[in-house]
């Protein structure tokens, strides 16, 4: 390909014209939305649309002379496949150094020179540190030029569907509780005002939902809360009367989406406004008068939503046994067919699991694109089979299967590793390792209050024994019927603050992996929620902490190495495969029960 020629040079020709006409040198776009949301509605996805690079993480950085996306480890594969012949650089950054770019920028800038970006989706906490670093260098930061705007003429526009509610019995707290529950901790902070962008945090306080965005029943939305009443941001239409109404019960009302700049410039002086700095852009914070005393703080919702409720944890549980069950059918029928000798696909695998899912009671779509990925395409973490390119699943091997469920009591995630025809002692020894990880961590036991990170070696240790590890993080916090990634905690390499304090009800990824490029890659994922754990010191030292495993779906034993478990660890498999056959077993019948039988033996 004559990268001169490639749509993604020519794209980024437009956004030189751009800085050119505006007398700026660089310009950095983020993968961001005005919410700085994970999962980005289609009009945002400007840097996938100029570079060509589909990773769901990355940044996009464009100099008169270069342009580079700057990854994580789990999309190295991935994005250099997808950056081939486009004349834009791949720079491999590790995971967890988000703002590598920084010191990149400054090596391509002089004193004098300015760097763009638009405001709107640059958040406040990255605009300081942009702007902390490109000070000393004489370098200015520009936050009004929207390159992707001038660049891309058929930009999609606001995505349009509707809002609903979400409605008891799943729907354990009400409204009103969640707004003075946040109201409360507003009073706490000695603020007047509270701007909320993030919008799985806007769903959740105000328990609605919505399809903006694909696989997170979210909607585009902006919220304001003062002690007494709160004004949703969001566009016409999406709101129908019945529901505008019960919500206006609620001290409620609504505002075109456009409206919230206005509606913060319009507050009173002597307004003191909570924002989150990593939560919310940079645009948003500037049109608030300079009178307005800030007070930067985690959103308060954001810890309330990470903490379930036992009520919504039996919820939970249920979602999970039914997403267990849909497990147990897909996989009896995806190994029968293997057995007759049909031709199966990657693309089999995402067909007939979501199949299988959506038979289930409260059943609301994916949490995610299924990842199914044979041998080699294992081994990169967010591979994604397409028409265009996938394996057929033939020979031997190891085929990875990551995937998840929105239901109306929970949301899913899960990953299992599947014997194909014979599996090497190699493979073995590796999955046993992972396992091993896997394992450790389920079985911890830890004071209420330990920063989440502080948890990730248990999960790494079988792995580093070997002189071995993974690029990304061991787990992530998950939703409630809502973004299936969510915070704060996080069991990771991430420098921990205080937010990431583990509490009782947080429900949170387990998932430690193994990739070997161009030959395999293993990766085993529960979820398991933060449950109160008895000691003999009867809390003498404090209160204790274990995880309960929710999620139930057999781990192919096939694929172990015996003798790399101690007896600590076949015990907990063993008794792990009694409860999911307990729980599945009234759920199935024929040849899913009996599959799932055969897959819950216990392993001597």
């Amino acid at each position: 390909m004559d990268t001169r020629t490639a749509p993604q040079a020519l794209r980024i020709e437009r956004v030189r014209d751009a800085l050119r006409a505006q007398g700026a040198h660089a310009a950095l776009v983020p993968s961001a939305d005005p919410h700085l949301s994970e999962y980005l509605p289609e009009r945002w996805q400007g840097r996938q649309w100029l570079s060509g690079f589909t990773g769901s993480a990355g940044t996009l950085v464009v100099t008169l002379e270069r342009a580079a996306v700057f990854a994580d480890s789990r999309y190295w594969s991935q994005a250099e496949h997808e950056l081939a012949g486009t004349g834009i650089e791949l720079v491999k950054v590790n995971t967890g150094a988000a703002s590598h770019y920084i010191d990149w920028i400054l090596a391509q800038l002089v004193a004098g020179q300015t760097l763009a970006v638009d405001g709107q989706v640059l958040g406040l906490a990255l605009a300081q540190q942009l702007r902390a670093a490109l000070a000393p260098a004489g370098l200015t930061l520009r936050s009004d030029l929207d390159v992707v705007q001038a660049a891309w003429d058929e930009r999609p526009a606001l995505p349009a569907a509707p809002v609903y509610e979400h409605l008891p019995p799943e729907a354990a707290v009400s409204r009103a509780d969640k707004l003075a529950q946040v109201r409360a901790a507003m009073a706490a902070r000695g603020a007047s005002h509270h701007f909320i962008s993030t919008v799985d945090d806007v769903a959740w306080l105000l328990n609605l939902r919505g399809a903006d965005v694909d696989y997170n029943p979210v909607f585009m939305a902006h919220l304001l809360l003062d002690a007494q009443s709160a004004t949703l941001f969001v566009g016409a239409g999406k709101v129908d009367a019945a529901l505008s109404e019960r919500l206006a019960a609620d001290g409620v009302k609504l505002a075109g989406y456009e409206q919230a700049a206005a509606a913060l410039a319009a507050l009173p002086g002597e307004a003191r406004l909570l924002l989150d700095p990593k939560r919310v852009t940079l645009g948003l914070r500037e049109a608030a008068p300079a009178s307005v005393s800030i007070i930067e703080a985690i959103n308060p919702s954001t810890l309330a939503k990470s903490r379930k409720t036992a009520e919504e944890a039996v919820f939970v549980r249920q979602a999970m046994e039914q997403d267990g069950a849909a497990m147990c059918e897909f996989y009896a029928r995806f190994e029968a067919a293997l057995a007759r000798g049909e031709r199966l696909s990657e693309l089999t695998v995402d067909e007939w699991l979501t199949a299988a899912r959506a038979q289930r009671p409260g059943f609301k779509g994916l949490s995610f694109p299924t990842i199914a990925g044979f041998n080699a395409n294992g081994a990169m973490p967010h591979y994604r089979a397409t028409p265009e390119s996938y394996a057929q699943i033939e020979g031997n091997g190891l085929l990875l299967i990551d995937s998840g469920a929105q239901f109306l009591g929970g949301t899913t995630d899960i990953t299992r590793v599947w014997p194909i025809g014979q599996v090497s002692d190699a493979q073995k020894r590796d999955y046993t390792l992972v396992l091993k990880g896997m394992i450790n961590l389920s079985r911890a036991v830890f004071p209420r209050g330990t920063l989440s990170p502080m948890l990730d070696a248990l999960a790494r240790v079988p792995l580093w024994q070997h002189g071995l590890d993974y690029g990304h993080g061991t787990g992530h916090g998950v939703g409630y019927f809502i973004n299936v990634h969510e915070g704060p905690q996080s069991i990771s390499k991430a420098v921990p603050d205080a937010n990431m304090a583990m509490e009782p009800g947080m429900i949170t990824s387990n998932e430690p992996g193994l990739y070997r490029p161009g030959q395999w890659g293993v990766r085993i994922e529960n979820l398991i929620l933060n449950v109160g754990h008895e000691t003999p010191e009867n809390g003498q030292f404090g209160e204790m902490l274990a995880f309960e495993t929710l999620t139930l779906c057999p781990i192919d034993t096939r694929c172990i190495a015996r003798g790399v478990l101690n007896a600590e660890e076949v015990d907990w498999l063993n008794r792990y495969h009694a409860e999911v056959r307990r729980r599945l077993a009234p759920l199935l019948s024929g040849a899913a029960l009996d599959w799932l039988k055969q897959r819950t033996e216990a392993l001597v």
